[in-house]
């Protein structure tokens, strides 16, 4: 989440991203990292909103998380979008007693105009409204927490909880020149295959080494010469032209939302539990569905002829983060504030973002038509095998 501020025309990123469990191991199963229990990641969103809040917020905390209590207590309506998920979900919810409760009626999944209720949501949320972040990461709530997990078969512990903390404030700047539209496109294509396979190196600078000058040496201007020297304008290249060492990062789902305020104070928050109902398992005494966030790791052992390693530099260690592809904005043009982006969609936010940005703020159109404009993704995205192809992209995607 980036939170920008109109008084002092900086920005401050909270990076609330969900950490490995304690005894994590890298010899992780690869269903065991995608659904169930194992599948849990500490998760660390009450703790980003609640560190925002202590430095931005201006009404009380309760206030705040009065509207979700209501909701959970009250019920909602449910939409065509959850009733979709629902449907396509409906094994893995009825083998979970959690979701199961909140999402059946006398055994049949809810639909299309059913009142969706989560009173023990509710009851989890009136506490942390009461005692802030410390009823989720220290007290009763993640007492529950914790022993519904280890019920189930998960590895998270109260030591987990109570050692998660807010990490990482990062600035980043880029210059484009108006170029030809096709020639621009090409362009963009060219380096976005560079981008997705440079961002493999990156990792948790907690737990890697070197990562700050990883970071440096990307963002440096002789890098980007680099990069430029190996882009052609008249054609594209075989894989090996992208550098491409390790296989992508495949995550899924998000959900983003932008606000500004009468001030023009701006947030840009992306948050995910990385499936539908991310990791299939909901905590009964708390009405917490939680995440499936470990799936974003590397596993050594997860080797096939097919693709390219796993990158060492996200593998699985406890209390680390995996690699996101998550890119919250907030743009400023002489202090002030002129934009606000972000997207869902795993792998597909880099591309979605720059393609907004550069439609808007270079080539000068609307918001309505930059977001609406057709945009082009490496197909590389839609490859279980992770390969570049020089040639292969595809336009007219949509989210």
């Amino acid at each position: 989440m980036v939170v920008g501020s109109s008084a002092s025309s900086v920005a401050t990123a909270y990076d609330m991203r969900e950490t490995a469990p304690l005894a994590a191991s890298q010899r992780s199963r690869e269903a065991e990292r995608i659904v169930g229990p194992l599948s849990i990641a500490v998760p660390g969103e009450i703790a980003g909103l609640y560190k925002a809040w202590e430095t931005h917020g201006r009404v009380p905390w309760k206030l705040l998380v009065e509207p979700s209590i209501k909701l959970a207590r009250d019920g909602f309506q449910v939409g065509s979008h959850l009733d979709f998920a629902l449907s396509k979900n409906e094994a893995m919810i009825k083998n979970d007693n959690g979701l199961k409760s909140v999402f059946t009626k006398e055994g049949e999944l809810l639909k299309k105009g059913d009142v969706c209720y989560n009173t023990k949501l509710a009851d989890t949320l009136e506490s942390v409204a009461e005692k802030g972040m410390k009823a989720f990461y220290e007290e009763d709530v993640a007492e529950k927490l914790v022993n519904d997990v280890r019920e189930a078969g998960g590895i998270i512990t109260m030591d987990d909880l109570e050692s998660y903390e807010i990490m990482k404030v990062l600035e980043r700047y880029m210059k484009v020149k108006v170029t030809d539209e096709n020639l621009g496109l090409h362009r963009l294509i060219e380096v976005m295959k560079h981008m997705l396979a440079a961002r493999m190196d990156l990792g948790d600078p907690a737990f890697v080494d070197g990562i700050a000058n990883v970071v440096d040496n990307l963002l440096s201007k002789s890098y980007a010469e680099t990069i430029q020297n190996k882009i052609s304008d008249n054609t594209t290249f075989p894989p090996e032209n992208y550098l491409n060492t390790y296989n992508q990062l495949e995550d899924q789902g998000t959900t983003h939302f932008c606000v500004v305020d009468k001030d023009r104070n701006a947030v840009s928050m992306t948050t995910t539990v990385n499936y539908a109902f991310g990791s299939g398992f909901m905590s009964p005494s708390t009405g917490i569905i939680l995440n499936g966030k470990m799936e974003d790791f590397a596993v050594p052992t997860l080797v096939s002829s097919y693709s390219l390693p796993p990158a060492p530099t996200n593998y699985i260690s406890p209390k680390k983060r995996a690699l996101s592809s998550m890119m919250p904005l907030i743009i400023t043009k002489d202090n002030d504030l002129v934009g606000v982006i972000g997207a869902s969609g795993g792998p597909y936010i880099f591309p979605a973002v720059i393609q907004v940005f550069l439609n808007h703020f270079i080539f000068k159109m609307s918001p309505l038509e930059a977001v609406q404009r057709p945009r082009v993704y490496p197909k590389v995205m839609h490859q279980r095998q992770h390969t570049f192809n020089g040639e292969d992209f595809l336009s007219n995607n949509f989210f």
